[in-house]
Order: structure tokens, then C-alpha cells, then sequence
């Protein structure tokens, strides 16, 4: 018996069929394409939408008129001493070019931005500014504070409506959420839509 190897002729591979190797590929890209491009999403929303429906369309947040407000998911920019600021956003409350500010700790535009504002959100004889009020979050949008940040503005917002600190912070203590993991917040867009019925 001879182990000498075999070589093919080149005249034997004119007679393979492309076809019997391009079908199976073709039929195969198709197959993944309707499996993983449509009926996969369309199975994947189909479930959102009966199982969390609200989650699934925005966490959209509507006022008594039924208008959208906003996003319990995403934080929005409030203008004026009357309402509760939420933390600094790097992309200007953008969904579309959210992120974080990237500047290191050591950047020294960093540093001037976060003094510039702590020293405009200074309020005499209440410490120092918390930090969540001077420091953007990593998506930039982050619709939740602290409770400390926002017990910080409780004096300029009553001043700026003419309403009690006292009432305030009652007003606060409802709205305080204890997420499953980490420490108690407060949405802010939920907070300044209960101070407008006030």
C-alpha cells in the first residue's frame, strides 16, 4: 500500500459547481438577516410593549393637560432661581450628543468650570456647594440629584416664589426615591413639575 500524496489536477477543480458553495452562503446570510434584523427586534418590542409599556415608549412624563413634559430618563434644563437645576450637563442636555465632558481631573478647563460654577451657585452661611451640583454625570443627562443637592437650592427657590423653606422640604421628602442599588435620589423633572402645582 502506497502513502505516497495525492495531488489534484487543476482541470478537476473547473468541474466544481461555484454555486454549490455560494447557495448555502446566500441562503445562510439571508436567513440570519430576517432572524437577527426583524423577527428578533420585532419579538424583542413586541414583549417591551405588553410587559413595560411605559419604559418601552420613553418613560415619557405628561402634565395634567396629558402635553409631554419630558423623560423621568432624561435630565432637562431649568432656567431661573423658581425651579430646582439639575446637575451641569457637558453636551448642553442633548440626547443626541450626550457624554461626558472627558476632561481629566487634572485639566485645568475643568477646574475653571467647576469654580466658575461653584462660585455663581455659592449661597453664604450653606457650606460648600455639593458636589453633584458642579460636576457632569457620564452620560450628561442624568435626570436624578441627591437630596442634599437639591435641600442646597431649597432657600433660593423660596425666595424666588415666595413659598416657606418648610413647605419645600416637604415637598422633597416625597419626592426621594430609593433606587434598588445606591443611595436615595430625587428626579428633578417630577420635583419641578410638583412645585408648579404649588
Amino acid at each position: 500500500m502506497s502513502l505516497t500524496p495525492q495531488v489534484c489536477k487543476p482541470n478537476e477543480f473547473e468541474d466544481f459547481e461555484m454555486s454549490t458553495m455560494l447557495r448555502p452562503a446566500l441562503s445562510l446570510l439571508v436567513l440570519m438577516t430576517l432572524v437577527t434584523g426583524v423577527a428578533y427586534p420585532l419579538v424583542v418590542t413586541g414583549v417591551a410593549q405588553v410587559a413595560f409599556p411605559e419604559q418601552a415608549n420613553g418613560s415619557l412624563v405628561r402634565d395634567a393637560e396629558g402635553k409631554v413634559r419630558g423623560s423621568s430618563l432624561i435630565a432637562q434644563d431649568f432656567v431661573g432661581d423658581a425651579w430646582f437645576h439639575p446637575r451641569p450637563s457637558a453636551g448642553a442636555f442633548a440626547t443626541v450628543s450626550s457624554s461626558a465632558s472627558n476632561l481629566a481631573p487634572s485639566n485645568p478647563a475643568l477646574a475653571t468650570r467647576v469654580i466658575d460654577d461653584a462660585n455663581k451657585l455659592l449661597v453664604p452661611g450653606q457650606g460648600p456647594v455639593p458636589l453633584a451640583l458642579l460636576t457632569t454625570s457620564g452620560s450628561g443627562l442624568d435626570p436624578h440629584l441627591p437630596p442634599a443637592a437639591i435641600a442646597y437650592q431649597l432657600a433660593r427657590v423660596a425666595a424666588a416664589r415666595n413659598v416657606p423653606v418648610a413647605t419645600l422640604q416637604q415637598l422633597l421628602d416625597a419626592h426621594i426615591e430609593q433606587p434598588l442599588v445606591g443611595p436615595p435620589v430625587v428626579n428633578v423633572l417630577a420635583l419641578n413639575m410638583a412645585l408648579e402645582k404649588l
